[in-house]
């Protein structure tokens, strides 16, 4: 189990606890349960980097307590 950190930049900052194994689109699944957006207009990255939901944390190798961006479209 890991934490995650995501902020948006305009003030909020969400933490949200999951699996290494869960996919981008699971944690926008919790973020949107948790902020009240749609999981569809939520976008994650970090610098310039756009995440993919079908990619699992691991791969992109985010481990625990990391600093995600979080953007709303």
């Amino acid at each position: 189990m890991i934490e995650v950190v995501l902020n948006d930049r305009l003030g909020k900052k969400v933490r949200v606890k999951c699996n290494d194994d869960d996919t981008i689109g699971d944690l926008k699944k919790l973020v949107a349960a948790q902020t009240g957006t749609r999981a569809e207009k939520i976008r994650i990255q970090k610098w310039y980097n756009i995440y993919k939901d079908h990619i699992t944390l691991k791969d992109y190798e985010i481990h625990d307590g990391m600093g995600l961006e979080l953007y709303y479209s």
